[in-house]
């Protein structure tokens, strides 16, 4: 399966909406709100700042992400990124090919790190493919996320140098 991965554009918001939605309702891995609207999980999504892509399949976009300074003034030198994909993508390296190429183009945007700030610990498969990418766990903040099944949960803070 070849996977191209593209500047989002206007008229991928309803596709991206289709991929935001179910992972902000399930609530299991992102700390948005999970009554969130249309437009305000848009609006976030495609803040200013924020670089937004897509990735398409033969089957249409299946994933997106989001790539940014991490902080702004003395931090703005690492890169921080969101990543999330179709429910029917699971599994099929959308995921690990949004992930390479977010590192390529942080990379080259000349960022010279990449963190996450708040990996929810039982993200197992987000964890494994964030470890495979080179990524360290550096910090874990006990309890810090509030999963609708698990109860409160530990987030990790993950990092690694480009």
């Amino acid at each position: 399966m070849t996977v191209a991965i593209r500047a989002a554009e206007l008229h991928d918001h309803d596709t991206v909406w289709a991929i935001l939605e179910p992972t902000i309702r399930a609530g299991e891995t992102y700390a948005l709100p999970r009554d969130g609207t249309r437009e305000a999980m848009l609006a976030y999504w495609f803040s200013p700042g924020h670089r937004v892509f897509v990735a398409e399949t033969d089957e249409g976009v299946r994933g997106t992400y989001i790539l940014k300074a991490n902080q702004a003034g003395g931090g703005s030198h690492v890169a921080n990124a969101g990543f999330m994909t179709h429910g029917q993508a699971n599994g099929r390296g959308i995921a690990q090919a949004m992930g390479r190429h977010a590192l390529d183009t942080a990379r080259h945007d000349g960022f010279t790190a990449m963190q996450f700030n708040f990996v929810v610990s039982t993200n197992i498969r987000a964890v494994a493919l964030w470890e495979r990418l080179g990524f360290a766990t550096v910090g874990r903040l006990p309890g810090a996320f509030r999963h609708p099944v698990h109860g409160a949960v530990d987030a990790l803070v993950m990092y690694r140098a480009l």
